[in-house]
């Protein structure tokens, strides 16, 4: 018997006090350019025991414009942006070819904490892509070299066959090249904190680039 959605729904919280400590945030204190301060909250969140605090919701668009999003994982973030890859014909790869435009959000419900970016997204040298897959685990060598992403999968029986024969490659050349896997970085020209607060004076801390550097904001929660 399938559950009552509706009633399940009601049933659930939202910073349950058994799981969740809200910190407090003074804005004031932040630091100038986003990136530190979010190295810090990443830091937090991972020492607060929040489960996988590196993966994001990554938000693109196709050629009519229409939204597309998934759970991927961050690779890095310096004054270059923030780094994430996939193979440059899978559904997300074909969407930032035609509009080169992203946006990312991290969740970290043990602390209560929210962090957006978006902005343009360039490709970062072959060279690079190959070193940062190879700096990952066989694993992720694996799923690399199988199959072509996005595309249709005629039975999960050819995908065994596929991951299997990849798995055999990953092990024994673990240099093996994936020319289609690609390192897209993201520049922010915004990004926002947010911090919950337990009678919901939530804090919101916008950053915005301009010419002369980045800008602070608070915003209505």
């Amino acid at each position: 018997m399938e559950p009552d959605l509706h009633e399940l729904l009601r049933t659930l919280r939202v910073w349950d006090p058994a799981v969740t400590d809200l910190p407090p945030f003074d804005p004031d204190a932040a630091p100038a350019d986003p990136l530190p301060l979010f190295a810090r909250w990443l830091a937090e969140a991972a020492e607060a025991g929040q489960p996988e605090p590196h993966t994001m919701s990554l938000a693109t668009a196709d050629a009519e414009g229409l939204p597309d999003v998934r759970i991927v994982m961050l690779h890095g973030a310096d004054e270059r942006g923030w780094s994430f890859a996939t193979h440059a014909h899978s559904r997300k790869g074909r969407q930032l070819a035609v509009r080169p435009y992203a946006a990312l959000a991290f969740y970290w419900p043990v602390l209560g904490r929210q962090v957006r970016v978006h902005g343009p997204v360039g490709v970062a040298p072959a060279e690079e892509a190959q070193a940062d897959l190879h700096a990952r685990s066989t694993g992720a060598l694996a799923a690399a070299l199988t199959g072509t992403q996005s595309e249709v999968l005629p039975s999960p029986e050819e995908l065994a066959q596929a991951s299997q024969a990849a798995w055999e490659q990953a092990r024994h050349a673990p240099e093996t090249p994936a020319p289609s896997w690609t390192l897209y970085r993201l520049r922010p020209n915004e990004a926002e904190f947010f911090q919950g607060h337990p009678d919901r004076r939530h804090i919101r801390l916008r950053y915005r680039r301009g010419e002369e550097g980045w800008t602070r904001n608070l915003l209505w929660p």
